[in-house]
């Protein structure tokens, strides 16, 4: 049989060590030698000895994901073997964590994490009710964070001297040593004749990064 299909740059190959690598830019292969942690439903394909079970959030997390709507639905992939994991075709991205590095992520652009990391979710410090920005799971620890966005991130460096104003629907995350709060962009006047569509930001002040995606679509617009 004969096909482009069979191209190399398309073929699985074997795992040479354990962990997560990218399989390509829109998938992610994670060869599990004990424990790690996906998203729920987003396993496309496995191989070898490995059981997908529900995880448990703890109750703190849980109750706080009845309040807010914001987390994680998570499962435990255990075993040996190697899993691939997707959702939607969206572009995937490793992100190394080192000790004392922290880092905020809405939850829905988590794909799947080693368990050697913790999470919790938290609520943005000085958001106020600005909607989907209001809670963010934040990650800690040392290991690999796989991450999903909708089309090319763009990362933009956040300084002192430059705050950078994000709109909340657009953020995939940012470093958690970041300190937030609520911008306002618009003019009482130019609200009263009916808005711009861009009234308030969530503001980033200090040393870091900001992460956005290239698109404002709410999770229920993409029927997630």
């Amino acid at each position: 049989m004969h096909s482009d299909l069979f191209n190399t740059r398309y073929a699985a190959t074997a795992a040479t060590q354990p962990g997560m690598t990218l399989q390509n830019s829109k998938s992610i292969k994670y060869a599990v030698n004990g424990e790690c942690y996906a998203r729920q439903g987003a396993m496309i394909a496995f191989r070898g000895n490995l059981q997908f079970e529900k995880k448990g959030q703890g109750v703190g997390n849980y109750l706080k994901r009845r309040v807010t709507g914001e987390g994680l639905a998570l499962m435990a992939v255990r075993g040996q073997g190697e899993a691939w994991f997707a959702h939607e075709a969206e572009n995937c991205f490793i992100v190394s964590l080192d000790p004392g590095d922290s880092l905020t992520i809405n939850g829905n652009n988590v794909l799947c994490f080693d368990a050697t990391l913790s999470y919790d979710i938290k609520m943005v410090k000085g958001a106020g009710m600005s909607g989907g920005g209001l809670f963010n799971c934040v990650f800690s620890g040392q290991g690999n964070l796989g991450l999903i966005c909708d089309g090319d991130p763009v990362v933009i460096p956040v300084t002192p001297q430059a705050p950078v104003y994000v709109d909340t629907d657009a953020v995939v995350g940012w470093s958690a040593q970041l300190q937030t709060g609520l911008h306002r962009s618009q003019s009482l006047g130019s609200m009263i004749r009916g808005g711009s569509g861009e009234a308030v930001q969530l503001e980033l002040t200090g040393n870091g990064f900001v992460i956005v995606r290239p698109s404002e679509l709410q999770p229920d617009a993409k029927g997630q």
